[in-house]
Order: C-alpha cells, then structure tokens, then sequence
C-alpha cells in the first residue's frame, strides 16, 4: 500500500488529492490546485471565438502549441505566457513533488464560494503539469471537468488504514487527538475545540458527538456520492458513450452532443472494463514478479563479482610475488586494472539495481492502485478512468519488455596474467583480455552396472572418461518415441542419472547422452536399447552389482506423457548384454514370476493442478481450494491386472471425493469424471455414483467417513473397472470396454485429506473370479 502513494498525491500541491476532477488528458488534479494554475489567454483564443469562426468543435479545446509554447527556451519544465496584458510574465514555481506549474496570474478574490462553485476569469486556460497539454475552459469553468469519486475512495481507504490515532480537525498547529466526532457537522475534535468551535447551546446543542471510532465507522459506512453528468449537474449518468468513451445521462442522449453516438449500458461496460483492467494486471504481475526474482539475480551478482574479484586478486598477488622485486613494481599497476574493473561492474550493476527497483516500485504501486479501483462499486467513476488505467498498465508492461531484465555486466573477469616471459621482458607484462578457449568435453561413457528398466520406467547412469581432463558442465539424454523415430532430449543438466517414467509398456526404446561446455558438444555416447516390461504380473531378476543408495538419480517423465520430477529411483533392477553391434548395447527386463503381481507409483505433482497440495513423497494429497481438483498418479498402465487403495484421512462437511481412472489430458479443474477422458466413483457419506462423461449411473447406498478405504481395480485384460469400500465391492462393475492408457487419478477439495498405497495384490476373491471365469 505505502508504494501505491505516490498514485493518490496530486502533482501541484503534492498532499493527497481534495475533490479530485479529471482532465480531457485522464491525469487528476485537486480543484484547488487547478484554479490555481489557471492562466488567461487572449480573446482570440477562447472557445467563443473559435465557434464564430467554425474552428472548435469541443468543449475544451487544446492549445495551438505553435502559436502559444509553453515551454520556455531555457527550461524544459512549465513556462508562464508572455505578451498577454492579462497574464504578465511571472518565473515558474514548483510544487513539492517537482513538477513546474504555474503561480496564479492575480490573487483570487476573496469568496465563501467551493473552488469548482467560484467564478473563474474570462478566456481561462489550464495546462496539465504531468502531461504538459493545455486546454482552454469553456462557460462551465472547472465544473466542466468530471469528478473522480473512485480516486476520492481510494484515498480514503488509504488513510483510514494509514491512521492509528485520529486527530482533531480544527488544530491550527499539531493536531490533537481527537476525542468526539459530531454527526452532524462531520467533524472530529479535540476538547480543546469542541468547547470553543462546538458549544453545547443553541442549534448545536441538539447535534449528536459520538466516539472518534464510532464516527470513522458511521463514516465509512455512509452512501457514496453518486457522479452526475457534467452537462446536465441534476441527472445521474445511466449509459455509456462508445464513441466519446465516458459516462451520459439520458438528455445527453436526448438533446445534447452524443445523441447521434453508440451507446451501452453502463453496468455491462462498467464489467467489461473490470475485466479488461484485470487482465492487463494480470500481464503487469507477471513482469513485476521477473523484475523482483530480476532483483535478485542483480544482488547476487554483487556477491558473485565480490568473491571472482578476492580470487582473482589473490591469483595475481600470487603470480606477481613469484617474480621478486621486479614484478613488485608491476604487480601494482596491473593490481589498479583489476580493481578498476571490479568497480566497474559494481558500478553497473549498482546502477542497475537502483533503477529496476524505482522502476519496479513504480509498477507496483500503479497495481495496487489499479487493484483498490477495482474493487469500487461505483461503475461511472469507474469508467471514467478505466481507459487511462488500461493504457498505463499495458504502457508499463511493455516498457519491462525491452530488454530491462537482462543484466548488463557479466560476473566473471575475463582476464588472464601470461607469466611466461623472462625477467627482462616483465616491463611488456600486460592482461589478455580474452581467454583461451578450451576444448570440448570428452564423450561420456553409459556405466550399465547402474542402468536398469522396471514397470515402464528406465533409468540410466554415465560417466566422463578416467582420463578426461576437459570438465563438462552438463549432459544431454535423448531418447526415441518407442518405434525407431527421432531422438528427443528427456534431459539437460548437470546430473549423471536420470529416471525417465511414463514410458510404454513392452516396447523398445534407444538411449544416448552427450556431453557440453562453453565451447561446445562432445559425441554421442554408444547407443543403449531399452526393453521395458510386458506387465506388471511378474518381478525383475537383478543383476548382483548394486546400484549405490546415497546416488539419487533425476527421475524424469517421458516426454511423450508428462512433466520433470526429482525422486528416488525404484530399487528394481534388470540385466544387459551386447548385441553384435560395437555401436549398440542391449538392457531387457527378465519376466519370470517371483512373487505376487505389484506396481508401485505415487503422485505426480508435475502434471496435477496447481491447487492440490502434496505430502508424504507424493502419497498424501488435499486440496487449497473447495472446488475439486484433479490429480493423476505418475504411472500409467495400458494391460494386465493393477490395484491400489486409498484411505481417507481427513474428511469434514460431507464432501463428494472421486476415485478412478483417467487420460493425461482430462480437466483438471472439475470433478472427475465431468470430462470424457476420466472414469470414476464419486462418493459422500451415505451413497455412491459412476460417472462419465457427466453422466451418472448406478446409484449404490454405502458411504465414506474418516478412515475408510477406498480399493481400484482396474483389470486391462477384462477390459473393466471395479471399485471396493473397505474391502467390500461398491455396487456392479463400474465400467466395461475400457482400453487405452489409463493413470490412477482422484479429485477432491480442502475438505478431504487422502494416503495412497500401491504395490498391493490382487483381492483374492476377484483372483478366484476371474480364474473360473
């Protein structure tokens, strides 16, 4: 709130607006100020002037700059006009923000009149101090300028949240705290000035004084004055001009200028406007959020050149003290070079940081002040500023665009001392100032001990050669689609394993991963043929070299289905041969049967709304929000025979919770099931419904409560869907004709908290089912 100020304070008197108008150029301006700065113009400039001569066809009217500038010669700031009887050269003045502005050309009369109600001289002209446009004033004077009542909210809501103590109005000096407020004259005093301002006889004395509390509350709580047309004072604006782009009563309509224009309602420009404005905002938040983690990145460059200038300081003290008394005299010229540098990129970077935080604050307070106007009721004060607000926030965001986030001076000093002259030629000794370039990274070796497949998951592992002396600053693993199509990158970083998920069942795929630098790319590594499992009805036989524990690989989604995990790998193995290709190695997963059939998997945060909260290594997931959200499991399965459950841990005001089945593309911000891409079982407390496609069957009695389980199986050979509560099957066979590739997927809200659990047998019942069927 505290950046937003600088939005509420008008640019003349630099306080906190008073009855704030609107000029034709959308900048504000006190109605004080404004008659302050009214200049008088020549009678040939005045709007009555330019009708009789057919020139004007508005009611302000700007200057003809080329005529009448106003700026003068030596200033780029506000000038006074000269050659005018009426307004004598007078120097500029400034107001406490610094903008320039004109002094008043003649002390205005004394009046009890408010400064929109007081007349005004005749032919006056007022120039915007922000924008510098100038406008002549036609008969209305300043009560032809529309009011901002949302601003005047605005400012409102600001100091009441600003003020701790309110203080007494009528204090000449330093204001007292203020210990009553009368109703009526809607002041609050001091005791001091209730008993000499506010005597308790005659008409006062039926006044009603309250608490200062309660007064800011009643306050508060009063009706808004409601924004009536410029032209007509006595009628409320009702509709909305297209083509003039602001408020108009009906005899506006009728009679007056815009009777011939496009018009709408006024609530439904009123939210259309809201809408826009939001959506610009929603634009400059993502820029303000750059420019902060921007910020960020700046002040760690500080520290960055910081530490590279101690290092490499030490490096040359190092080198030069090597060679004795005459590298001394050397040592510190080339000693004043790096320092010069270092401040150099200080400098800069300094300079950088200190303007994208004006900048930044700048935007910040133009959106919360665009946030507090939207949050007005009053739609024609609304209006009345939207189309300004709109350009400025697009205009702010496009000036983020231009390059602004990117830093202008690099970290790294990139210069080298050559100390390989003799003695004699140590006077020559200079910095290169470009480095030699080194050679590319030696091509990586694939370590097949640690290589392994399980379920549609692979994992893979490598290394730089022993003898490799030219470091890599990351790898690239690729992998093709399955069919023997193009190679795509599943990886690049700095790690040497990587488990990529989500992969297709029974299938083939080929694997390679090369090395980079600065300078370049090394060769691919030989290529590595993955064979995944048919199904999950059978465990691997492993290999008897051990994959290290305290080596966690980067477990990453398929491209093919999903998104970047960091995990564990699954402690299956498999094992390798060689193929008669030298180029090429060969990794199957062996399919003998060991032990009941299991597949274990847990969420995946990477593919499920940004609403769902996850816990326990993925396996515990809630909600943020009460409408229900999708989430999907990380494995997704296309045959045999798979069962997970899932127990209810939290479950509070009877929620509808949904357990099934779904395509990687379902909604992820309805209940599944709504869409045709899911399958499920949504459940309450006392019954339970199928859904798919939005359409509900098999209504069955038998609820949920904290503490039940809720068992999926999902039979790809049958080609059917059954659900289980607390081991009891839930009405008939939820679903038949199922194929495809399916994920374990449930939705729910804030309501409901529940645990997965996977790697779990087959119920023996439906075991003995399906073997007599």
């Amino acid at each position: 709130m505290e950046e937003m100020e600088e939005e509420l304070k008008c640019p003349v008197c630099g306080s906190f607006y008073r009855e704030p108008i609107i000029l034709p150029c959308s900048h504000n301006l006190c109605q004080a100020c404004a008659r302050n700065i009214l200049v008088q113009t020549p009678e040939s400039e005045s709007p009555q002037s330019r009708r009789a001569s057919g020139s004007g066809v508005s009611d302000y009217d700007y200057l003809d700059l080329d005529k009448m500038s106003l700026y003068s010669e030596a200033d780029s700031g506000y000038g006074s006009y000269g050659g005018f009887a009426s307004a004598p050269t007078t120097p500029c003045q400034k107001s406490p923000n610094g903008v320039r502005v004109f002094p008043p050309a003649m002390p205005p009369p004394a009046t009890h009149l408010s400064p929109a109600l007081a007349p005004v001289p005749r032919n006056s002209c007022i120039t915007c101090p922000q924008c510098h446009r100038s406008l002549i004033l036609d008969d209305r004077g300043l009560r032809g300028f529309p009011k901002n009542r949302v601003l005047e909210g605005v400012i409102d809501r600001y100091q009441q949240s600003k003020a701790a103590a309110l203080k007494c109005q009528l204090c000449e000096k330093a204001p007292k705290e203020a210990t009553v407020m009368c109703e009526q004259c809607d002041v609050f005093y001091c005791d001091p000035c209730r008993l000499r301002c506010h005597p308790p006889r005659g008409p006062l004395a039926k006044h009603r004084l309250v608490p200062p509390a309660q007064g800011r509350v009643s306050r508060r709580l009063s009706p808004r004055k409601v924004s009536t047309c410029t032209d007509h004072e006595l009628e409320n604006h009702s509709m909305y001009c297209v083509q003039c782009k602001m408020p108009v009563c009906y005899q506006c309509l009728e009679e007056g200028k815009h009777s011939s224009h496009e018009v709408k309602a006024l609530g439904a420009m009123w939210k259309l406007h809201k809408s826009q404005l939001s959506q610009a905002l929603n634009g400059l938040s993502d820029r303000a959020k750059e420019a902060k983690e921007f910020l960020v990145q700046l002040r760690n460059m500080v520290q960055q050149i910081q530490e590279n200038s101690v290092e490499f300081e030490a490096c040359l003290v190092a080198q030069c003290d090597a060679l004795i008394d005459a590298l001394n005299r050397r040592k510190a010229q080339l000693l004043a070079r790096v320092n010069k540098e270092h401040e150099h990129k200080l400098k800069v970077v300094r300079d950088q940081i200190s303007h994208c935080t004006v900048k930044l604050r700048q935007t910040t307070g133009l959106m919360e002040y665009c946030l507090e106007v939207i949050k007005e009721n009053d739609p024609s004060g609304f209006l009345q500023i939207s189309d300004a607000l709109i350009r400025r926030v697009h205009l702010t965001e496009d000036q983020w665009g231009k390059g602004t986030l990117t830093p202008r001076m690099t970290t790294d000093f990139d210069l080298s001392l050559d100390n390989s002259p003799l003695l004699q030629s140590i006077h020559q000794l200079d910095f290169v100032q470009v480095k030699a370039s080194s050679p590319v990274p030696a091509t990586p070796i694939l370590q097949l001990e640690e290589c392994c497949t399980h379920n549609n998951s692979a994992t893979l592992s490598w290394k730089q050669p022993p003898l490799s002396t030219v470091p890599a600053e990351g790898y690239i693993l690729e992998l093709d689609d399955g069919n023997g199509g193009q190679f795509r990158e599943v990886y690049v970083g700095k790690e040497t394993m990587c488990t990529v998920d989500g992969l297709h069942f029974n299938s083939t795929y080929n694997a390679r991963v090369k090395a980079f630098n600065k300078t370049g790319v090394s060769q691919y590594s030989k290529t590595l043929v993955l064979q995944t499992s048919e199904d999950t009805d059978s465990e691997e036989q492993t290999l008897p070299f051990p994959v290290p524990s305290e080596r966690l690989p980067l477990r990453r989604m398929s491209p093919f289905s999903s998104t970047l995990n960091l995990q564990p790998s699954f402690p299956g193995r498999s094992y390798f041969d060689l193929r008669s290709s030298p180029h090429q190695l060969s990794l199957h997963s062996s399919l003998q049967s060991l032990n009941a059939p299991v597949a274990w998997f847990a969420f995946d945060p990477g593919s499920a709304h940004s609403d769902i909260i996850l816990s326990n290594d993925n396996l515990t997931v809630t909600c943020s929000s009460y409408d229900d959200r999708v989430v999907l499991g990380k494995t997704g399965f296309s045959r045999g025979v798979h069962y997970w459950e899932l127990t209810v841990d939290r479950y509070d005001n009877h929620p509808d919770p949904a357990f099934g089945v779904a395509r990687m593309d379902v909604m992820k911000d309805v209940m599944l099931g709504k869409d045709d891409k899911a399958w499920a079982m949504y459940v309450d407390n006392n019954r339970s419904w199928f859904m798919h496609n939005n359409s509900h069957t098999n209504r069955t009695e038998g609820g949920i409560t904290k503490g039940a389980t809720i068992g999926v199986l999902l039979d790809l050979n049958r080609k059917t869907l059954t659900f289980f509560i607390n081991d009891e099957q839930q009405g008939p066979i939820a679903f038949e004709n199922v194929e495809g590739l399916f994920f374990p997927a449930v939705s729910l809200n804030r309501n409901v908290q529940v645990t997965l659990h996977t790697g779990l047998p087959v119920p023996d019942f439906y075991s003995s089912r399906a073997s007599i069927a």
